[in-house]
């Protein structure tokens, strides 16, 4: 099977990326009728991943890219953006980033979470604990929406 993905690793790559997160990889699980805990495991492993990569190497890449004008305006973009979803998170710290990863609305997963929480300078540890506590809150309430979901339509 050169050349095609899995269906475990297209909802791990899924559950990777920034707008989709776990929000689309548990149901991209459920539709490519993988096992429910096989979905959920690599729905957060796949959620999780980035998230040390961007705490640790978010500020220095972007003091580099930011000396190039368009990284300058990508960055003011992003963090202006992130910076009014994420008033939560300056406000409670810890809970509010729990909070802001945990419900599964648009723009408030994993990757925001993590650049708000470098934004205002949150410890790493603190930061990691916070995130992966909102991603399994989001996680519980993505699986069980598609579960509702499922029930409602058979």
């Amino acid at each position: 099977m050169a050349g095609k993905i899995m269906p475990e690793g297209m909802v791990f790559l899924t559950a990777m990326l920034p707008v989709s997160e776990l929000r689309g990889a548990i149901p991209l699980g459920f539709a490519l009728n993988l096992p429910l805990e096989k979905t959920v495991f690599l729905s957060f492993l796949g959620n999780l991943f980035p998230i040390p990569f961007i705490l640790i190497f978010l500020k220095p890449v972007v003091k580099y890219l930011r000396k190039f004008l368009l990284g300058k305006k990508f960055f003011d973009w992003l963090f202006t953006r992130t910076e009014k979803k994420a008033k939560i998170v300056e406000r409670y710290e810890f809970l509010g980033l729990v909070i802001f990863v945990g419900i599964p609305l648009p723009m408030t997963g994993a990757w925001t979470g993590a650049i708000a929480a470098s934004l205002l300078g949150m410890r790493f540890t603190k930061a990691i604990l916070a995130i992966t506590l909102g991603i399994i809150i989001a996680e519980i309430i993505v699986t069980l929406l598609v579960l509702t979901g499922k029930i409602i339509i058979s």
